[in-house]
């Protein structure tokens, strides 16, 4: 069985050495589901017209699942 992608925390507990989940450190290293940000150590959803937000646990399951289906939809694709 496959590793299972990493949620990023809600907010960010402003540790000097980021932790694994840090929605900031994952920002910077391009690891967030498409549509997410950060904006004031908060993970947020940006809406169509640039609105940021607040963002459920369930709901950034959802993303980082079909983020991960659409990823392997591609490899099939590739292959």
């Amino acid at each position: 069985m496959g590793k299972s992608a990493k949620l990023p925390k809600i907010e960010c507990c402003v540790s000097k050495s980021r932790c694994e989940r840090c929605p900031i450190r994952m920002l910077k290293e391009g690891n967030l589901p498409d549509g997410y940000g950060v904006k004031k150590r908060v993970l947020v959803q940006v809406g169509p017209k640039g609105k940021p937000t607040k963002v459920n646990k369930s709901d950034l399951e959802a993303a980082i699942k079909r983020q991960s289906k659409n990823k392997k939809s591609k490899k099939k694709l590739a292959a």
